[in-house]
């Protein structure tokens, strides 16, 4: 593996997924575990020949870690942020995946976006969870637009999805928790009908900070609400499933189309 093309104030870090790599700046946005829980919630609806689409990859994360599970030949990911873009089409090149992960700059509110297809069977998005008017954060700052509502809002999210997806597509994403109403309500009207929500709890007695979501483009009104997904337990280690989602070789392919148990199920 070419380490050279890591530059000063960077780390390169195993993912520990057959020999995948990804690069990181500590001094831009780094990827956390919400990008890893989508990418395993994600996972259920992802195919070989799945035509997917990620809005907002930053470091590339998500395309590397669906790639690396083998839950799709091809994924094409757009990021606003140019010095992102960069820093992930490194990242793809080092782990010798250009053939398999396209990364775009570009805009989704640009009517001059340029994309492989014109409609995609499923979309993914970390998208930026907080109010511009919340919390102090400098114009133009990388972890800023990483965070907050930016360059990208839940109602541009949900619009974009609304022209990109296929008539029942899907759009699968990860929010806040507090912010889920917000969520909701602009899913609806853009014509994407939430189907399935997982909280995120930090503990089993504390309120959830994160919710994934997985939307239907025209879909019917009906919402499954799934058992929680709690992230450590009383002892400050992380739970079973956690474990699991991390450590794909110790404990079985739970990525794959068959998982242990039903109640490990992304």
């Amino acid at each position: 593996m070419d380490q050279t093309v890591v530059k000063e104030n960077e780390k390169c870090e195993d993912l520990d997924l057959k020999g995948l790599h990804i690069i990181q700046n500590s001094e831009l946005f780094c990827f956390g575990m919400d990008a890893v829980l989508l990418a395993w919630y994600a996972s259920r609806s992802v195919y070989l020949k799945t035509k997917v689409l990620e809005v907002g990859t930053g470091t590339g994360i998500i395309p590397l870690l669906l790639v690396g599970h083998e839950r799709t030949k091809k994924i094409e990911a757009i990021e606003i942020q140019e010095v992102m873009v960069e820093m992930a089409r490194r990242s793809v090149a080092l782990n010798g995946l250009e053939d398999q992960v396209l990364i775009r700059h570009g805009d989704i509110r640009s009517n001059k976006l340029e994309l492989a297809y014109q409609n995609y069977d499923v979309i993914i998005s970390n998208p930026p969870y907080m109010r511009t008017n919340h919390g102090e954060h400098a114009k133009g700052d990388s972890r800023a637009i990483s965070r907050h509502e930016v360059m990208m809002t839940m109602e541009d999210l949900s619009d974009f999805a609304k022209k990109r997806l296929k008539d029942k597509g899907k759009l699968i994403m990860v929010y806040r928790a507090d912010r889920l109403g917000d969520a909701l309500v602009t899913l609806r009207q853009a014509g994407i009908e939430a189907k399935r929500l997982r909280f995120v709890h930090p503990y089993v007695d504390k309120p959830a900070n994160l919710v994934l979501i997985e939307g239907i483009k025209k879909g019917n009104p009906f919402l499954q609400v799934e058992p929680p997904l709690i992230i450590y337990d009383d002892q400050g280690n992380y739970t079973e499933l956690i474990n699991r989602i991390y450590e794909e070789e110790r404990y079985g392919k739970i990525w794959g189309p068959i998982h242990l148990d039903k109640g490990l199920q992304p």
